[in-house]
């Protein structure tokens, strides 16, 4: 009879012993502000992600241990705090968060903005804040010119018509804001990979590498962005924060109006 003393281990105690070897002096997550030697695995492990190349999807190591913050997470959080320095004087921001990570929403929603409106499609088998609104990303209930900042992190791969879904941005977006619109997007391909013969969640993951995925993005994203009518700017701020563990190769897109 085979015994196996992991199972008889409290939770707590394996917790810790993870975190002890993985401490260090290479990295520090900007959200718990745990020290570490490197990260946890994190992402979707698909032939289809290797082939294409996608950045900001696949299996890599970019999870905080302590608090499972991800990379293209804490990247957003990276370029709001060092970047645009909303953390001054938030009281003078209006913000829109769509499909809010956990991590991050958490924060901005108790930094004091002038509004912080989350918005997700509350779906069975998703547990989200209290805060975030069922929000649906092509009928945003709100004015006209509304906010000052969007934030849309890893959610128009999800969306069939993700032109439409683009231009309600741009319309609650304000005159002078800006909208960080973060795609998985693949580095070999000019062209962004969509097939509407695809339609089962199985059949998703193989074409697209996640089962509620409709496309996989190329590099002709931006042009996707202008024909909405947004300007672009497509920036790198990785190299400039490497204790931070922000993923090497995905850039941020930043949308104005």
């Amino acid at each position: 009879m085979s015994f196996n003393i992991k199972k008889y281990i409290p939770n707590s105690i394996k917790r810790s012993v993870i975190l002890a070897m993985h401490r260090g002096s290479r990295y520090i997550c900007p959200f718990c502000g745990f020290r570490s030697k490197d990260f946890a695995l994190t992402g979707k492990d698909y032939p289809v992600l290797v082939e294409k190349q996608v950045i900001g999807a696949g299996i890599r190591r970019g999870a905080c241990y302590q608090c499972d913050s991800s990379d293209r997470e804490r990247l957003v959080y990276t370029y709001l705090k060092h970047k645009l320095n909303i953390f001054e004087k938030p009281e003078r921001i209006n913000m829109l968060h769509l499909a809010p990570e956990l991590r991050l929403s958490k924060v901005l929603f108790r930094s004091g903005f002038g509004s912080y409106i989350c918005g997700d499609l509350l779906l069975d088998g998703y547990i989200r804040p209290e805060y975030v609104q069922n929000m649906n990303v092509m009928d945003i209930p709100y004015p006209d010119n509304s906010f000052d900042r969007i934030i849309c992190n890893h959610l128009l791969e999800h969306v069939p018509n993700d032109l439409d879904a683009m231009k309600e941005l741009l319309r609650v977006l304000k005159v002078g804001g800006e909208a960080i619109l973060q795609v998985p997007i693949s580095k070999n391909s000019e062209k962004t990979i969509e097939d509407w013969s695809v339609t089962t969640p199985e059949e998703r993951e193989i074409a697209f590498g996640q089962f509620d995925h409709v496309r996989i993005y190329g590099q002709d994203y931006t042009d996707r962005l202008s024909s909405a009518g947004f300007k672009v700017e497509r920036i790198n701020i990785s190299q400039d924060y490497p204790s931070y563990g922000l993923a090497g190769e995905e850039d941020i897109f930043i949308g104005r109006k």
